[in-house]
């Protein structure tokens, strides 16, 4: 007898339809087909205890399982229960009426007990778009499938009650959630806030001002600085995520296998702080099974990178081009995929190697050259991609022993959200550009027109502070966020003065 059921395929954030063909013949062979990796090629075996152990028969004949299409290969063990439910509805021991309205998902123990998946987010938007009634997923992942609308998710624990549920001897609860209200629940709830930060003033200001223009930082301090700490609390000012923000970032997460089974949606903006000895394919992705890396997993949100100069600079190059383009295309012989990766990128370093080169009250003991040899390991390129340098000094003890309270987190978002619908509404008619930071050079023209004074302080700054040519378009996308939150809709001379103090790095004898 042929069975089908139906599951699903993850490609990229995205999920692609399988159906599960069982055909149960006279004979004593197990066949699996269509393109199977080995954890799917071993489903037979856990098939086969979980079904004994929930009290039915393997049937003893030869059994045919197709993955169609049979010209995309098939991963992971997910396709358990889907295989499963084929073979006993194939051997009458279950009905087979009602298999065409379900996607059936779920790794299978041995004592028929079901392990959650990943994906189970765009599996299930998948499920929908195809007008399937319902989603028999683990309980595990339930609640991610649930926010999908109309779509009946059910969360089961094993495999007798899927198979009483078809049997109609059981009725399933299926789960609810109501996506908004999940949403709005704990949007803005962040562990860390900018009031927990003694001083460092022009700091936070810098913070703030990339962060009302999606503008790429660097931190450059000695150690104790305060640059990680401001770093974890820069994802505190940055506007909240929207619903399809939201729903766009929970799909990445999901495929990654990094939501917790109480999260049903991500109502926070994520930040990701890889180690110095990360490869190049964890940073963006890819592998031998494809899934997002760090750069996608930091989507609508930061990505922290500490100690810059420690990272291979292999791993340092391979971010240049989605810096540029906000996404990430993994190429193999026999498939593409493409992850997004529109993030923020923070990266801190020292000064040298010994930390303390142009320290206020220490000396720096690193020999003549190292410093530049040091600051060296970061490319041009990559530099190019970052609009704002800023050098961090330590906190004196006045400030650190100062009881006078920080402003929040949430007064400073507030302005950010100012400045970010003023950039709403000057890019509204361009679908790919959402704020300054993503500007192209003919844009930034256009966009940032200075005045004679200010084409002359820009001039004579150039050239008085040896700033390099790649400053300038910088200096000019800096300045017009400057004028945003100032509410400006010109850029005047205390902007572009603001600006150009932040091109640390491009300065002529900087780094000596």
């Amino acid at each position: 007898m042929l069975v089908k059921t139906y599951g699903s395929a993850l490609f990229g954030v995205n999920a692609l339809t399988i159906t599960i063909e069982v055909n149960i013949s006279a004979g004593n062979k197990y066949l699996m087909v269509g393109l199977p990796d080995n954890a799917v090629k071993e489903s037979l075996q856990r098939v086969e205890s979980a079904i004994q152990v929930s009290g039915y028969r393997m049937p003893r004949q030869k059994i045919v399982v197709n993955l169609a299409p049979a010209d995309i290969r098939k991963e992971g063990s997910a396709y358990d229960l889907p295989i499963a439910i084929g073979i006993l509805a194939a051997s009458g021991q279950i009905p087979a009426e009602h298999l065409d309205k379900y996607f059936i998902m779920g790794e299978l123990s041995l004592d028929g007990n079901i392990q959650p998946i990943k994906g189970a987010l765009p599996i299930a938007i998948q499920a929908q778009q195809e007008q399937f009634t319902g989603f028999i997923l683990p309980k595990q992942n339930v609640r991610e499938a649930a926010i999908v609308h109309g779509l009946t998710a059910y969360g089961v624990e094993n495999l007798a009650q899927v198979i009483r549920f078809f049997n109609q001897t059981e009725t399933l609860e299926p789960t609810q959630v109501d996506t908004r209200e999940e949403f709005m629940k704990n949007i803005g709830n962040y562990e860390h806030d900018f009031s927990d930060v003694k001083g460092q003033e022009n700091i936070k200001r810098a913070l703030e001002i990339a962060a009302a223009g999606g503008h790429n930082v660097i931190l450059i301090g000695p150690p104790g600085a305060g640059k990680t700490m401001l770093a974890k609390r820069l994802p505190t000012i940055l506007p909240p995520l929207n619903l399809h923000e939201a729903l766009e970032t929970t799909k990445i997460h999901s495929v990654a296998g990094k939501l917790s089974s109480a999260d049903a949606l991500m109502t926070v903006r994520p930040y990701r702080s890889p180690h110095h000895t990360i490869s190049d394919v964890a940073l963006v992705g890819g592998g031998m099974h494809p899934s997002p890396g760090e750069i996608s997993l930091a989507h609508n949100g930061v990505l922290f990178l500490d100690e810059l100069p420690e990272f291979k600079r292999t791993v340092l190059e391979v971010m240049r081009q989605p810096l540029e383009d906000r996404k990430v295309a993994i190429s193999r012989a026999r498939f593409s995929v493409e992850y997004p990766a529109s993030f923020m990128l923070v990266a801190s370093m020292n000064p040298c190697p010994c930390g303390f080169y142009n320290h206020p009250e220490k000396e720096c003991v690193c020999a003549p050259g190292v410093v530049q040899k040091y600051l060296s390991k970061i490319s041009g390129p990559l530099l190019d991609r970052i609009d704002l340098h800023v050098e961090v000094t330590p906190v004196n003890f006045s400030e650190l022993a100062s009881t006078r309270e920080a402003e929040k987190s949430e007064r400073i978002r507030a302005r950010v959200i100012q400045a970010r619908a003023i950039q709403d509404r000057r890019f509204a008619d361009k679908n790919d550009l959402h704020y300054n930071a993503q500007m192209s050079p003919k844009m930034v023209r256009k966009v940032c027109q200075i005045s004679d004074e200010g084409t002359a302080l820009l001039k004579s700054a150039m050239e008085r502070l040896g700033l390099s040519a790649r400053a300038y378009d910088r200096i000019l996308k800096v300045a017009r966020t400057i004028a945003d939150l100032d509410a400006s809709e010109t850029v005047e001379l205390e902007h572009l003065a603001e600006s150009i103090n932040y091109r640390s790095l491009d300065r002529e004898g900087w780094a000596g």
